[in-house]
Formats: C-alpha cells, sequence, structure tokens
C-alpha cells in the first residue's frame, strides 16, 4: 500500500517570528493595495512596521490602509501613484518621509498579469506590462534609493517563475519580470557596499488570489502537482518576505527565492500541451486579444 503523500503546513509568520521585529521601520510598497503584495505588507505590520502603501485607485487604497490599521495595531497610509510616473512616485516618497521620516524596507510589487498569445497582443499591451512591471521596478528604486541608502534597508522585487522555460500566452510578464530579476541582480551589487541589499521572490501558483482565479488552469494544478502535496498560500509568500528583510538573511542579496513547492521543477504546463497553442478555442475563456 503505497503511503500517504505528504503535505506541507501553512505556517504564520507569527508562530515563527518575534512580534516586535520591524519596531520602529516603515515599509514602502507598490502594489499594497490588493493580492500577495496586500498580504506582504499586512505580515510587515503584525511584525512592527509601518507601512505606505500605492496604487493608482485611491479609493481602494484608503479602504486597504484603514483594514490594515485596524487589524494591525500599526499606521497604514495610502499614497496615489502610478509607477509608471516616476512624478508620482517621487510625491509618494516626500509622503513617507513627511509621515515617518524614514524608508526601511522597498517593496516593488506592482504588476499587470493577463493571457494572450504573441499574434493576439498588441504592442500597447506589451508595452503596458513592461511599463507597469519593468519600469516601475526602475522608477521606485529610483525615487526610494536615497531614503534606503541611510537606513542600511532592503528590497524584494516580486517576480514570477514563468520566465524560467517558455510559457505559452506570457510572452509580456515573462519578457518584464525576467528584467525585474537582473535589475535586482544589479542593485545587489551596486549598493551592497552601502549597506542596501536586494531579493527577489518569485511566487509559483498562489491559491485564493486574484491572479489565481484569473489565470490558472486549476484542474492542471491540483495537489497531485506539487511535491509538497498543496498549492502555494500567501502565508507561504509572508514567511518569505519577513525573513529576507529581517537580520536573519543579513548575508543574503542578489538572490532568487522562488516559492512554488518545487512545482515548477516537475510539473507541466498549466495548459494541455501542443493542443492549446495549436487550437486556443480550447482555452478561449482564458486567453483574449489585447489592444
Amino acid at each position: 500500500m503505497a503511503p500517504t503523500p505528504y503535505v506541507a503546513p501553512v505556517v504564520s509568520s507569527e508562530s515563527i517570528f518575534k512580534a516586535d521585529l520591524f519596531k520602529g521601520k516603515v515599509l514602502f510598497c507598490t502594489g499594497g493595495g490588493s493580492g500577495i503584495c496586500r498580504a506582504m505588507t499586512e505580515s510587515m505590520m503584525r511584525h512592527g512596521a509601518n507601512a505606505v502603501i500605492l496604487g493608482r485607485k485611491l479609493d481602494r487604497l484608503t479602504q486597504t490602509a484603514a483594514e490594515l490599521s485596524k487589524s494591525t495595531g500599526r499606521r497604514c497610509i495610502p499614497a496615489q501613484a502610478d509607477v509608471r510616473q516616476p512624478a508620482t512616485l517621487k510625491d509618494a516618497v516626500a509622503k513617507t518621509i513627511q509621515e515617518f521620516g524614514r524608508i526601511d524596507y522597498v517593496i516593488c510589487g506592482a504588476a499587470g498579469n493577463f493571457l494572450a498569445t504573441i499574434d493576439g497582443m498588441s504592442e500597447n499591451a506589451f508595452s503596458t506590462v513592461i511599463g507597469i512591471d519593468t519600469l516601475g521596478t526602475f522608477h521606485t528604486i529610483k525615487a526610494t534609493l536615497p531614503y534606503v541608502r541611510e537606513t542600511k534597508g532592503a528590497y524584494i522585487h516580486v517576480s514570477a517563475m514563468l520566465h524560467y522555460k517558455g510559457t505559452p500566452f506570457q510572452v509580456h510578464v515573462s519578457a518584464a519580470k525576467a528584467a525585474v530579476d537582473a535589475i535586482s541582480a544589479v542593485l545587489a551589487v551596486e549598493e551592497g557596499p552601502r549597506g542596501v541589499r536586494s531579493n527577489v521572490i518569485a511566487p509559483g501558483p498562489i491559491g485564493e488570489t486574484e491572479g489565481w482565479d484569473r489565470l490558472s488552469n486549476k484542474s492542471s494544478s491540483s495537489s497531485e502537482h506539487f511535491p509538497l502535496g498543496r498549492v502555494g498560500h500567501v502565508k507561504d509568500i509572508e514567511n518569505a518576505t519577513i525573513y529576507l528583510f529581517s537580520d536573519a538573511a543579513a548575508n543574503v542579496t542578489g538572490q532568487i527565492l522562488p516559492v512554488d513547492g518545487a512545482f515548477t521543477q516537475v510539473a507541466g504546463l498549466s495548459f494541455p500541451y501542443p493542443r492549446a497553442v495549436l487550437d486556443t478555442e480550447s482555452v478561449k475563456h482564458m486567453i483574449k486579444p489585447r489592444l
């Protein structure tokens, strides 16, 4: 009789890390109004940090900031910004300094994604994702770096694992995130002598998120495709965040930390290949032309 497959536990950061680990520190997070970046922000706040969350929709940011402040007992303030527009990021940094006087940690998490074939994607759609993910990361670094140097702080860039191999319908994100990985590596080398660290978290499939709901083929992402027995959870990303920003990672920089339970090592594509690329009708409910 075959043994029962192992299922990795979902562990809260509070059971591992000190509650006041980041007391007096300030987090600056793009894309923090929702999804994985919201969870990353909340975990940092649960461990003592105050936070500024950035996005284009001020009403959503304001609601999220109020919710995070209430649930953690720390301060979270919203700052409306478009990471494609450097001036708006500079304004958000100025607001952060006015409110908190410092920036210790930066999460570059603003991102855009959808499913589209190369021939079904316009140049504008491709450029939009590059603008948000790649240029947005560069602009965020430029705006925050003088202050992160002062605090000997750290960056985490939220990437992906799509570009580790050719992933159908994801040429835009694959290109954008490969560039993000490269930016982080250069930042680590250039700024390490000044005490600044830079690392990448590359999530695999993370269940119960907007991306999971919109982009995944759930029938091809059952537990049997994960060596550790389950799809990823946002708490997995939270724990990686706390670790990389903590002094436990004081000598960790220029690295890419995949958090996917080895899914990428063993699993096939999330689409039936090659049928999906030869007969896009079979996945037409997921793929739409982008203008």
